[in-house]
């Protein structure tokens, strides 16, 4: 914006700011549809307006991108980040910003000069109204990112089966970031509990190519490098044709069809003896 419509902007706000800012208010709320406290939106969009007003009133061109409104690309920053981590969709928060048109305009009187500033007022409102959209949408992505995260250590667990003996249940698709977590979690659990055997339970992974068994190699190696023997458990039938048929080579690393085999041979290992007893009599 010019320096006259920049003028132009800072009289109409100061001689119709509360009206601007009720009707503005009015027209946001709608769209929250109560997810809002009232206080906290007036908060929000008083907020914006005195920052609005700051940046012009600062004097020369306007745009976004100046010195002038720093302050202004903050408070839309965070009201950006606020909507976005309280559910509120990208277009329910771009509306927040475009939502000051119609007061503007209202306020605005009908005569070639006011029309012409209202022109370039809204075009200066586009684009906080893109940047707005744009800081809700990194928002989103780095909460999608966190969340993802969670997800997968969550989907890992390393359980402590016995003294000495540890084991991670894959279950669904073992990708190369999945596979990372996996190998972190367990050497560390190796290192917290000073583990010498880990089983790694592939009974819930629904297929094993080539990638799945270089993930998993990988962290067989590098739990051996910790000192300790790991078992590789859940090969069922299915999985042991593809391995065959696909040459993949587990070499001298142990396996056994199921958890409870694995587990056995685990404690046999660690010198414990497993015998079973005649159930007891009623």
């Amino acid at each position: 914006m010019n320096v006259g419509t920049t003028s132009r902007l800072v009289q109409v706000l100061d001689e119709h700011g509360d009206d601007i800012l009720k009707q503005w208010s009015d027209v946001v709320a709608a769209t929250t549809r109560g997810r809002l406290a009232e206080a906290e939106l007036t908060r929000q969009l008083r907020e914006l307006f005195d920052t609005l007003r700051s940046a012009a009133a600062a004097g020369g061109e306007l745009t976004l991108a100046s010195e002038a409104a720093a302050e202004l690309r903050g408070s839309l920053t965070e009201l950006s980040r606020h909507r976005a981590r309280r559910g509120f969709t990208s277009t329910e928060t771009a509306l927040s910003v475009f939502a000051l048109k119609d007061p503007l305009r209202q306020a605005l009187g009908d005569s070639p000069d006011d029309l012409l500033a209202f022109v370039a007022i809204s075009q200066f409102l586009d684009e906080v109204g893109l940047f707005t959209f744009e800081a809700y949408a990194k928002t989103r992505e780095e909460l999608i990112g966190d969340q993802a995260e969670q997800l997968l250590e969550l989907s890992t667990p390393v359980i402590k089966l016995w003294e000495g003996v540890v084991a991670i249940p894959l279950v669904g698709t073992l990708d190369s970031a999945r596979a990372q977590v996996v190998m972190e979690r367990l050497l560390q659990t190796l290192v917290d509990t000073g583990s010498p055997y880990a089983i790694i339970d592939i009974t819930g992974v629904p297929a094993v190519d080539t990638q799945v068994a270089q993930h998993i190699l990988k962290t067989v190696v590098a739990a051996r490098l910790m000192g300790a023997d790991c078992i590789i458990s859940g090969i069922r039938p299915q999985i042991a044709q593809t391995i065959v048929a696909l040459g993949i080579e587990f070499g001298d690393i142990m396996t056994k069809a199921s958890l409870s085999d694995a587990l056995q041979h685990a404690l046999r290992a660690g010198g414990f003896e497993i015998t079973r007893r005649a159930p007891r009599r009623a």
